[in-house]
């Protein structure tokens, strides 16, 4: 099989990441919930809430790491954007086109690696650049009434490392976690054990 026949998708890649996307999806509401009660936590610094921010960004890297092909990380952060939206985000539609700007982030970075790094390096550069699509447009639809310097700067630098954290070295763990239980086993990664 040539790397061509090896980028297009088979209809488990399409399943695997719908059910990926539409978990996340679930999470994702679920998780509008958690940050909204904790607000007060956060009271001392506002911007570092976005510690928290990487778990919206998880699917990009987790749909990249495990299906491995052109459009699974934008792919499978978009449709949890759209399942959240569904459910009834606080932030109604506007999560979509957020979730399409963070997913291109991710998808950037495996695509930068033409789809054949899935290390924990790549995983965390995935994070971050999903997270550089989440600050970005935080900065420029979210947070545009709050102060450059105490505010909206730090607030996107939190969440690029929040992303990094979270959704990169935690999705490439979730992944492998994934691999070593057997439900990726008709996936590359579980066959190309281990992911380091």
């Amino acid at each position: 099989m040539n790397h061509t026949d090896s980028q297009r998708w088979r209809t488990i890649d399409i399943v695997v990441a719908s059910v990926i996307a539409v978990a996340f999806g679930v999470i994702f509401w679920a998780w509008g919930m958690v940050w909204s009660a904790t607000d007060g936590l956060f009271a001392f610094f506002p911007p570092a809430q976005t510690l928290i921010y990487g778990v919206w960004l998880m699917p990009a890297v987790v749909g990249g790491l495990v299906i491995r092909k052109p459009g699974a990380a934008l792919y499978c952060e978009t449709v949890a954007a759209i399942v959240s939206a569904l459910l009834g985000s606080q932030w109604a539609g506007t999560v979509i086109p957020q979730g399409l700007v963070q997913g291109l982030g991710a998808e950037l970075a495996f695509a930068a690696f033409r789809y054949r790094s899935f290390r924990l390096p790549t995983a965390v550069l995935a994070g971050a650049l999903t997270g550089v699509g989440a600050a970005l447009f935080d900065f420029f639809v979210w947070n545009t009434e709050y102060d450059l310097t105490s505010y909206r700067i730090p607030y996107a630098l939190l969440t690029v490392v929040s992303a990094a954290v979270i959704a990169g070295a935690g999705g490439w763990a979730l992944t492998r976690a994934l691999a070593t239980t057997g439900a990726l086993d008709r996936f590359p990664a579980a066959q190309n054990r281990p992911l380091v």
